[in-house]
């Protein structure tokens, strides 16, 4: 089945907007994709009609609100292929849910010595908490490089395993597009005796997910990245798992009893939801991905893949030899991410004028300055493709990219 993309396009109002009189065309869905009108409703729905606190009252407009609420996590589960409901926890972003992580189960679980392997393609999202465990409790980050394709180099992961207790990799490089051979390393992980965090931000939006194939243990995700709102976040983890880590924040909604003496936390997933939750913002999630399932994740993994060859053969021929695209140069092997370099144009000076195009991309370095260290350049323009681009879409960002060189060209 293939996408109907003018008909996606008009799901989505925002992009009927005018920028600089010239029409819309978002490219940074890797930072935060748009919405359908389909979401925006159903959290409309929920405030106009049902909306009260959730787990707390009995009366019908509270019954309903836990019900819409306790249904959206039945189908975030549903979605990845999750075993129960009770393994989705919701979190204010996929940041959160890594720091819930770190700080329940790296605390718990680790001390002084023992080791935490992370890419050099990760997010600071994936890196920052565990330098923070490393300088609290002295255990030792593991770096898995990044080769000249894009690919991380598992050379050496037998030794990078030894001895280790966790691997924290993206499914999927918010930079490059790369997407990561997770069974393959959590097979080793796991025969190492470590377990596996993913963060799959970029990949459960763009392909269809089982989180059981993929082999991990842990994983994260943002609604705002999948055609939901902002505000919601996803750990999914292994019950047994969950069952085990001590709770991450305390206060209501997380607790079975409380006396002067100390606490008892409730059962999954009450325990890591301290206080009221996203309670809209997850109606609106399950609506985002009531509208994925509609289109299928096939499809939409098929449009992308096709879309993303059009691009890089398009930008190669028409920007020229000044223009580098970072990552794997085979499209089947990446998402739609692609992080420009445009020979002696800054990346956000890129951005200036593209915008003067309504074409939307992100500069900077992405919340990934290892990973921009091993590039060696400072930043990047990136384009990130959705299932509401089409090739009209690529080719006012060639036109711009053009314009770009030829303005900055001395």
């Amino acid at each position: 089945m293939s996408l109907d993309v003018a008909a996606v396009k008009r799901d989505f109002p925002i992009l009927s907007r005018k920028i600089e009189h010239n029409r819309l065309v978002y490219l940074d869905s890797a930072g935060s994709s748009q919405h359908p009108r389909q979401v925006t409703e159903a959290m409309t729905t929920y405030y106009d009609l049902h909306h009260a606190n959730v787990h707390r009252g009995v009366y019908t407009l509270a019954e309903e609100s836990t019900s819409m609420m306790e249904a959206a996590r039945a189908t975030t589960s549903r979605f990845i292929g999750g075993a129960t409901a009770n393994e989705i926890v919701f979190t204010k972003n996929a940041t959160e849910a890594i720091n819930l992580v770190a700080h329940s189960w790296g605390r718990a679980n680790l001390a002084e010595g023992d080791a935490v392997v992370v890419t050099q393609m990760e997010h600071h999202a994936n890196i920052v908490p565990w330098q923070m465990l490393a300088t609290e409790k002295g255990i030792e980050l593991r770096w898995i490089p990044v080769d000249e394709r894009g690919h991380l180099d598992l050379t050496d992961l037998d030794r990078l395993l030894d001895g280790a207790s966790l691997v924290a990799v993206s499914a999927m490089s918010n930079v490059l597009g790369t997407i990561n051979p997770l069974r393959r390393i959590a097979d080793a992980a796991h025969a190492a005796g470590a377990l596996v965090l993913a963060d799959a931000c970029q990949y459960v939006p763009h392909l269809p997910t089982s989180i059981q194939e993929l082999g991990v243990d842990f994983a994260a995700f943002s609604g705002h990245k999948m055609l939901g709102p902002t505000g919601v976040g996803v750990l999914w983890a292994r019950e047994a798992l969950l069952d085990a880590m001590p709770p991450f924040l305390g206060g209501g909604g997380m607790i079975l009893d409380v006396t002067q003496d100390g606490f008892i936390p409730d059962g999954l997933p009450a325990k890591f939801e301290a206080g009221t939750p996203p309670i809209a913002e997850t109606i609106g999630l399950a609506a985002a991905i009531d509208y994925l399932e509609a289109l299928g994740m096939d499809a939409v993994r098929e449009h992308e893949v096709s879309l993303t060859a059009h691009a890089m053969r398009l930008l190669t021929e028409t920007v020229g030899e000044k223009l580098t695209i970072h990552g794997p140069t085979e499209p089947s092997e990446r998402g739609g991410v692609l992080s420009l370099d445009l020979e002696g144009v800054h990346p956000h000076d890129i951005s200036q004028v593209l915008d003067q195009h309504g074409v939307c991309v992100r500069p900077g370095h992405h919340c990934a300055k290892p990973l921009m260290k091993v590039l060696g350049v400072g930043a990047t323009a990136r384009a990130s493709l959705y299932l509401y681009n089409d090739e009209d879409d690529v080719d006012a960002l060639a036109a711009a990219l053009i314009e770009a060189r030829d303005f900055f060209s001395f």
